[in-house]
């Protein structure tokens, strides 16, 4: 029974992928010529504020694979939360990931919070101080009171972490951020 429910979910998943690749493939020229991407990000916005989670999945979706950061960063936040989707860690470490390598400070801080208590990803405290270390550098993009989490957060990690752990945490924090994001593992 759990297996044929696991393949329904997979099914559902599938079918989501391919009707946002399809959206791509048809509108996504049209999007960019228009100059329309915030307002279809704002489309998703206004369905995920009304609780029509699957719309607003489908825009992010569609918006995510053109690499727009705030899009991945959304989905990785309702997989993180299972907002119309299947509450799925790994997948929302995924799109935070993508959108965090692109300086999106949200995305850097919630995928730090993921890997200090091992969501979806493995526990690594040198990683979460890392990602949130360099939330805390990208925190000029954020409200303040995010921005005063982000460095609290990374101080509450610290002091769990041994001076050298920390030291190499912030030397992998600058390599991440020298390499523009390419070199952050």
């Amino acid at each position: 029974m759990l297996t044929c429910v696991r393949h329904i979910e997979e099914t559902k998943s599938m079918k989501r992928i391919i009707r946002a690749v399809v959206m791509v493939l048809l509108f996504a020229p049209g999007m960019l010529w228009a100059n329309d991407l915030r307002q279809q990000f704002n489309a998703g916005l206004e369905a995920y504020q009304t609780g029509d989670y699957e719309t607003a999945h489908d825009i992010w979706l569609t918006l995510a694979i053109l690499r727009l950061a705030p899009a991945q960063y959304l989905l990785g936040f309702m997989y993180n939360q299972g907002q119309g989707v299947p509450q799925d860690y790994a997948e929302a470490a995924h799109w935070y990931r993508l959108a965090a390598e692109q300086g999106y400070a949200r995305a850097q801080f919630l995928l730090g919070l993921m890997y200090s208590v091992g969501d979806g990803v493995i526990q690594d405290y040198s990683t979460a101080y890392m990602w949130i270390n360099i939330a805390a550098r990208n925190g000029d993009s954020v409200p303040v009171n995010i921005r005063d989490a982000i460095v609290n957060s990374r101080d509450v990690i610290a002091n769990g972490m041994a001076p050298e752990a920390i030291a190499e945490a912030q030397r992998r924090a600058r390599i991440c951020l020298k390499s523009d994001y390419q070199d952050c593992d």
